[in-house]
């Protein structure tokens, strides 16, 4: 028997099943907030008077039993049952019976998802923004560390001009900084609350929306009940938007470890326990994780594209699509969290080769530090540009750095990591 089932007459298993789909699964993740959901719009009930004072506290004490029961993983959605939805108010009715059919007064199912998502999705941007600071502050710890070990910096994949590990460590560092206000925005969008919007437009009965906002801890709701059935989808691309920016700065940044670590390069290595061998081949020490990382975010980089292309060309009000919204999006967030645990294993083990631009093949690394020192000198910019060039073509450059040249904020001899950090704790403060 279907919560929304008015008869004997019943849904064919073909149907049943492929309308479904793999909701049981991802709706299990959503169990906690179905309930607090729950808690919330039951103790609104109780106060609004569509519940007894008493049956209401009934209600949210046997509630509060099978939040228990969750937090305990014990909890299932049982064979027949539909969703969580129908899971807890079966179990809550078998409990306390007609009060437990008293509690979907005023709102839908569709009012239950779209709650129980947000504050999922509450919860996983947090997690994700907290796990996002701690890999910051190790690109910064490493960057303070190697400041002073050079490497070469590359234009159109061509030698170009001297950098360093801290200036790399510190490159990915701020990249996560906006990355990060990407992320505060979707939390923004995030923390409202669309509960009692009921199946898109509202209810006869005398709801107390702020109420329900206030118990959720939701900053604000999504006043238009209309639009709270419409942010459904728009807020899982948003989140996706967020969480694709943070997965194109971990895949940047793996290829170039990939690079790095190869032999022809060499300036990284990794414990061998870090890297995998070859069948055949004995000497191999490969980038597996690195690769592993790069493709998982690459993947998730496709995730706001393939949520547009599900919502795209819907009317307003509610469409059964974007049920496949959490087949999409909930894995994706699941393999972002992975990519920074096993990101942050690797970088905190990295092992940096020393003294890499005394190798003569980096000698044309320094051509403008030369120029530029010919300009100190008093020599216009585009003569002493035409002066190194020659001696380079003719084999004869030749130029000794003093350690000195680069001074301005962000350069290898300023790196401005507080300055970093500052820019993070600003956007870390969004998050409320």
């Amino acid at each position: 028997m279907k919560l929304w089932q008015k008869g004997d007459s019943s849904v064919a298993a073909i149907v049943e099943s492929f309308t479904v789909g793999r909701d049981k699964e991802f709706d299990l993740l959503l169990a906690k907030y179905d309930v607090k959901g729950s808690i919330a719009h039951v103790t609104m009930l109780g106060q609004a008077g569509l519940m007894t004072r008493e049956e209401s506290e009934i209600a949210v004490k046997h509630l509060k039993e099978i939040a228990g029961l969750v937090e305990e993983g014990k909890f299932i959605i049982e064979e027949g049952v539909e969703d969580v939805h129908s899971q807890v108010e079966f179990m809550l009715t078998n409990r306390i019976g007609d009060i437990g059919r008293k509690i979907h007064s005023g709102r839908s199912r569709n009012d239950q998802v779209a709650v129980d998502i947000k504050l999922f999705l509450k919860d996983a941007l947090l997690h994700i923004k907290n796990e996002v600071k701690s890999l910051f502050d190790l690109l910064l710890k490493q960057g303070d560390k190697y400041k002073d070990d050079l490497l070469p910096g590359y234009t159109h994949f061509q030698l170009a001009m001297p950098s360093s590990f801290g200036l790399w460590f510190g490159a990915y560092a701020e990249s996560l900084v906006d990355d990060l206000e990407m992320l505060a925005a979707a939390y923004h969008v995030t923390n409202k609350n669309p509960l009692g919007s009921g199946a898109g437009y509202g209810s006869s009965f005398p709801l107390d929306r702020k109420l329900t906002t206030e118990l959720l801890g939701f900053a604000d709701l999504n006043y238009n009940s209309v639009y709270a059935q419409m942010s459904r989808g728009k807020t899982e691309k948003l989140v996706a938007m967020g969480i694709s920016c943070i997965a194109a700065s971990l895949s940047r940044m793996s290829m170039d470890c990939c690079l790095y670590m190869n032999q022809n390069f060499g300036f990284i290595s990794f414990p061998s326990e870090l890297t995998t061998g070859s069948s055949i081949m004995p000497h191999k020490k490969n980038p597996d994780v690195f690769e592993i990382i790069r493709a998982r975010c690459n993947r998730i980089q496709s995730v706001p594209n393939e949520l547009t292309i599900l919502l795209n060309n819907l009317p307003s009000g509610y469409h059964r699509d974007v049920q496949l919204t959490k087949e999409i999006l909930f894995p994706a967030i699941s393999d972002l969290g992975a990519c920074i645990e096993l990101m942050k294993l690797m970088l905190s083990s990295i092992e940096v080769k020393k003294d890499l631009l005394k190798d003569d093949q980096y000698k044309y690394l320094f051509t403008v530090e030369a120029v530029n020192s010919l300009v100190n000198k008093g020599i216009s910019f585009r003569e002493a540009y035409q002066i190194v060039g020659r001696e380079v073509e003719e084999g004869k450059f030749a130029y000794q750095p003093s350690g000195q040249e680069h001074t301005h904020e962000g350069s290898i001899g300023n790196l401005s990591l507080d300055g970093i950090r500052r820019l993070m704790d600003g956007v870390l403060g969004k998050f409320g």
